[in-house]
């Protein structure tokens, strides 16, 4: 294919991607801004105000940033996840496959979708947030750099699950016993630093941590954890998943056979 063949695939599947969730907005961003907003009601006022101070801040203003963050993740994960696995399910992506359209464009497409479905929650969050706590910017690069690099590496993950995934409920399966216990467990209501030690170093594993810490620190300027470290973690995870995600679809894992 021609670079500009190429590029009108990679645009004609990204558009089709945003027009995907935005269509059907009541529910695919109407939902987390309801569940985000009872989080900053019930957590940061009611429960905030008997907890006091966490990290020098408010406990409304040290949540917000991982509540953010949970939102990006959450919807770029099962955006991809349900997408490509509706695409497996109704035989459509063969038609992809067959044309001349290079795989990693086809990846990329549905990547990015993801990563905007994720940003524009996250933008929806962090606006509902301001109506309940004040936010200041410490780090606008790094905020934005996090918030784009965890919003890739999660969408990429919802591709490999959506590529395994022979059912529906294997697209939940995931989101249900993995990604919402290491959100939860990520240092988003809570310091790693009120932990004993060792659960500190249990703590340390979870991938969430390091890109909540980051992300909060980008906002506030405070984290649990190294920031440089945290970049190049998800930095690797995201080469990694993109590799393994265009070896699969390569081999037609899940969709060929």
């Amino acid at each position: 294919m021609k670079n500009s063949e190429i590029w009108i695939a990679f645009y004609t599947i990204l558009v089709r991607e945003i027009r995907r969730f935005t269509r059907i907005w009541p529910q695919t961003l109407l939902p987390p801004a309801i569940t985000m907003t009872l989080y900053f009601a019930i957590f940061g006022n009611l429960i905030g105000d008997r907890i006091g101070e966490m990290g020098g801040f408010s406990y409304m203003q040290y949540i917000v940033p991982g509540l953010i963050m949970m939102s990006v993740i959450t919807n770029s994960y099962s955006n991809v996840s349900s997408s490509f696995f509706s695409a497996k399910f109704q035989h459509s992506i063969q038609e992809l496959l067959v044309s001349p359209t290079p795989n990693w464009v086809i990846l990329l497409g549905y990547v990015l979708g993801g990563v905007a479905r994720g940003l524009f929650v996250g933008f929806i969050v962090t606006i509902l947030s301001l109506f309940f706590t004040h936010l200041a910017l410490e780090n606008l690069f790094l905020t934005v750099l996090v918030v784009c690099l965890t919003a890739i590496m999660f969408s990429l993950g919802g591709f490999v699950n959506a590529i395994y995934a022979r059912s529906f409920d294997d697209v939940s399966i995931v989101p249900t016993f993995i990604l919402t216990p290491l959100t939860y467990l990520g240092g988003v209501f809570y310091s790693i630093d009120l932990l004993s030690d060792f659960w500190q170093s249990v703590s340390l594993l979870n991938p969430v941590l390091y890109m909540v810490n980051a992300f909060r620190y980008g906002i506030l300027g405070v984290s649990d954890i190294n920031i440089y470290w945290a970049l190049v973690m998800v930095s690797v995870f995201i080469v990694v998943l993109f590799w393994y995600g265009l070896r699969l679809l390569n081999q037609g894992k899940g969709i060929r056979s």
